[in-house]
C-alpha cells in the first residue's frame, strides 16, 4: 500500500538542474575541459565532488590536482550556482509539481526530499515549498553517491516506511538506479532510453498524474 513519495530535488520538483550543468560547464572550460552534452548530462543527480571528478576524468586530468585545489573548485562552482539560487521563487516549480504534492497531500502520504544537494533546504526555502515536506536527507550524512542506494534508503527511513511502501521521482539515470537500488518504485521524468529501468517513465513533470501513477504501482504490489 503506498504511504509516501520521495523526490530528487533538481530536474524534479523545480529546474535548478540548469544552474548546476551551467556552472559545472564554465568550471570545466576554465580547466580547459570540453565536455560533450552527454558527459555534461551525467552529472545530474550525482553529489558535488562526485561530479568534480567525473569531469576532470572526462579531461584525463585525473591526478592533476590536489584535494585541496579540488575541494577550491567545488566551491567556486557552488558560490557561482548558489548566486543563481538567490534569484529563484515559487515560479521555478516545474509544471505538475504543485498538482502532484496537493493529491498527496489529500492523501495524507508521507513527502520526503532525498538530494544529493547540500543547497536543497535553501532551494525548497525559496520555492516555498519546505513545509509540504516531512523531512529531506542531509548529504553531509552520506557516505556513497546516486547510483548507491543509501540516499534513497535514508529518505524512506526520515518517511519511516517499508520500501514497498514508496513512490521516488528521478530525472537522472544514477538516481533511478539509485531507486531500484532501494527497492523502490521508480517514476522517471524525461528521456524513455535514458531511464528504461524506471517502472514509470514520463517526459516532463507536466505528465505526472499520481492517479496514474498509484495504477502501476499497485499492480507491482
Amino acid at each position: 500500500m503506498l504511504k509516501g513519495l520521495l523526490f530528487d530535488l533538481d530536474g524534479v520538483l523545480t529546474n535548478s538542474a540548469k544552474f548546476h550543468l551551467t556552472a559545472w560547464n564554465n568550471l570545466a572550460n576554465e580547466l580547459g575541459i570540453t565536455l560533450t552534452d552527454e558527459q555534461l548530462d551525467s552529472l545530474r543527480g550525482i553529489s558535488r565532488m562526485d561530479s568534480l571528478e567525473l569531469i576532470l576524468k572526462y579531461g584525463g586530468q585525473e591526478d592533476r590536482y590536489t584535494e585541496a585545489e579540488k575541494e577550491k573548485f567545488a566551491a567556486e562552482k557552488n558560490a557561482k550556482f548558489v548566486e543563481q539560487v538567490k534569484t529563484m521563487t515559487p515560479k521555478d516549480i516545474l509544471p505538475g509539481i504543485p498538482e502532484l504534492l496537493a493529491d498527496a497531500k489529500k492523501q495524507n502520504l508521507k513527502m520526503v526530499i532525498a538530494s544529493a544537494s547540500k543547497n536543497a533546504p535553501k532551494i525548497s526555502t525559496r520555492l516555498g515549498i519546505m513545509d509540504e515536506f516531512d523531512g529531506i536527507v542531509d548529504p553531509a550524512t552520506l557516505h556513497h553517491g546516486k547510483p548507491d542506494p543509501e540516499i534513497y534508503e535514508k529518505a524512506q527511513a526520515i518517511a519511516g516506511l517499508k520500501a514497498d511502501e514508496v513512490i521516488s521521482f528521478e530525472d537522472a539515470k544514477a538516481g533511478v538506479e539509485s531507486i531500484k537500488a532501494a527497492g523502490q518504485f521508480a517514476v522517471g521524468i524525461g528521456d524513455k532510453e535514458l531511464l528504461k529501468e524506471a517502472d514509470y517513465i514520463v517526459p516532463t513533470t507536466a505528465d505526472l498524474k499520481l492517479s496514474e501513477i498509484e495504477k502501476v504501482f499497485e499492480e507491482k504490489e
